[in-house]
């Protein structure tokens, strides 16, 4: 079992009980959804701001909480067991962090304040021929007097839509090594020359291509320093990892009690199913799959907390690749568990399924993450 402090635990219990009055029905979820095709809730994200929750990684002189890695795995497991439509937060967070280690310090006010107000951000990396090898990118910043002119295409850019900035990193030098180079650049909404045009996936608005012709930036849109982009965007995997595997545990967890509640309560040849060997069995596996990654996801956080500054590749990708697999086998056998009905739109099952699908292929795909644990032990 995970040791939380009394805190901790009050905490956890807030976040759970505000999920439950505000999204523990289907009818509750499908408003705020647009019945299932939006998945991020600006209202409800705004509340959970009212309540200091969307700050809790911001240090408490920019307004937020200045809370730890632990207490972000909380809000973000808790939320997702929870059944909150809040899809925007994990980019928000990550982004977040970028600006807080990276930017100047009124850029650094401004977008941390918006982040305690209940802004969501987007971060732009890949591209069509940049994915995992993401310092393979091309969209271009060039200098001109007084700023930059971007010119290219972002692809799979999680927010942009409703996101207030978006952090953008583009190529300003093609001389040298490709992970030589690289800028990020702080690109507010509504900026002239950027096009933003939605993807059209299973879990429904979520991502979306952005088109820059000509967009002016000026010199003060630089986050950090002009050629390490790429080192900026490697300082921030240990956030992004943890971030990305707290939710894909929260949505386990979420899976298995409504797997579990449903067998209870199903009865076929005159017996509830979860009675037969085969789903009782399975059902504890996954319990205990879950249960080793909720102990990974806060060993890491722990540890990210005791050592800030220091990357931790191997346990990042580990809790990575853990909670995500683990994910995908629980909703996945949720579905078949559930029969028919975990097919139905009726029920949620098919939902979390095909949210945890993605979660292996985002944030660098689970082939890339163990490429990296590999590589850690000399391989």
């Amino acid at each position: 079992m995970v040791q939380f402090t009394a805190e901790q635990r009050a905490f956890a219990d807030s976040v759970a009980d505000f999920c439950q009055r505000e999204t523990g029905t289907r009818a509750q979820r499908d408003v705020l959804t647009n019945h299932g095709t939006e998945l991020h809730s600006q209202d409800l994200y705004k509340k959970m701001a009212e309540l200091g929750w969307t700050g809790i990684l911001i240090p408490e002189e920019y307004g937020g909480a200045g809370a730890g890695n632990v207490e972000m795995c909380i809000l973000l497991e808790e939320s997702l067991r929870g059944g909150a439509p809040i899809g925007g937060i994990g980019p928000t967070l990550i982004t977040a962090a970028g600006y807080q280690k990276f930017a100047g310090e009124e850029m650094k006010r401004d977008v941390l304040a918006g982040v305690v107000a209940g802004d969501s951000l987007s971060v732009s990396m890949s591209e069509p021929e940049a994915g995992s090898d993401v310092a393979a990118l091309s969209c271009r910043a060039d200098k001109v007097d007084g700023g930059w002119l971007i010119n290219g295409q972002k692809t799979w850019c999680s927010n942009a839509h409703f996101a207030k900035s978006i952090l953008l990193i583009a190529r300003t030098d093609k001389n040298g090594k490709k992970h030589e180079g690289l800028t990020q650049f702080h690109v507010p909404a509504g900026t002239p020359g950027l096009e933003i045009r939605g993807i059209d996936t299973l879990g429904g608005r979520e991502v979306n291509d952005l088109y820059f012709t000509d967009c002016f930036l000026p010199d003060s849109a630089v986050v950090g320093q002009v050629g390490n982009g790429w080192n900026q965007l490697m300082a921030g995997l240990n956030t992004e990892r943890l971030i990305l595997a707290a939710m894909q545990l929260g949505l386990a967890e979420r899976s298995f009690a409504q797997t579990l509640q449903f067998i209870t309560e199903r009865k076929q040849f005159g017996r509830p199913i979860g009675t037969f060997q085969a789903l009782r069995h399975r059902m504890a596996d996954l319990a205990t799959e879950i249960e080793c990654t909720k102990l990974l996801v806060y060993s890491v956080a722990q540890k990210a907390d005791a050592n800030p500054d220091k990357l931790l590749p191997r346990e990042a990708s580990m809790v990575k690749l853990k909670a995500t697999e683990t994910s995908k086998r629980m909703t996945i056998d949720a579905m078949q568990m559930m029969g028919g009905y975990g097919y139905a739109t009726e029920f949620d099952a098919e939902a979390m399924m095909r949210a945890s699908i993605i979660s292996t292929v985002y944030g660098g795909t689970n082939e890339i993450q163990r490429d990296i644990i590999g590589k850690t032990f000399g391989l």
